[in-house]
């Protein structure tokens, strides 16, 4: 087993020894990212219709709509991969976002989560999110990190969903599988 005690790794101790034993690791305090300095970031585009369901707060995008989104997303690691010196496969990234995408793109969010579901901007950076890390986990195993999603509306807005839940396994900290 490799050492732990390297100075980068000390504020994680703890979370890292929990998930060494399978759990699944919560940050404790959200924004703070600090701990991963590094980060690869890759850019997709999706095309929706969905409606606010004519609440009155949405003024006119109250009712059925259209929205092209820029979507950035970053995925961000406490190191580099011991052997490949990435975060993570920059091809694999961009496949991962595509087909998570690819389940919203011309689709009418409305019909996919229900007419009682704002899909705001916000709610879509998590969704997003969410869905990728089901895929990072299944199919990046080099991937170690957090994942944050980034939607544009337009070049003046944009919402963002920094997940709190760590992806995959250290293989830095823990070594290979047979390590455990």
């Amino acid at each position: 087993m490799k050492t732990i005690f390297r100075s980068s790794f000390l504020p994680l101790f703890a979370l890292l020894l929990f998930q060494s034993i399978g759990g699944c690791l919560a940050l404790s305090k959200l924004d703070d990212t600090s701990s991963f300095p590094f980060s690869l970031g890759v850019r997709d585009s999706l095309m929706i219709a969905h409606s606010f369901h004519g609440h009155p707060s949405f003024g006119p995008a109250g009712g059925l709509h259209g929205a092209t989104y820029t979507c950035d997303v970053e995925f961000l690691a406490p190191h580099l991969h011991p052997t490949l010196n990435w975060v993570i496969d920059i091809g694999k990234a961009l496949d991962v976002l595509n087909r998570v995408l690819q389940k919203y793109n011309l689709k009418n969010l409305d019909e996919l989560f229900g007419h009682n579901v704002m899909t705001t901007t916000e709610f879509m950076c998590r969704q997003i999110h969410d869905d990728l890390c089901e895929l990072l986990e299944k199919e990046c195993p080099d991937f170690y990190g957090i994942v944050r999603v980034k939607l544009w509306e337009s070049h003046k807005a944009w919402a963002a969903y920094t997940g709190n839940t760590l992806v995959g396994r250290d293989t830095d900290i823990l070594g290979g599988p047979e390590d455990l």
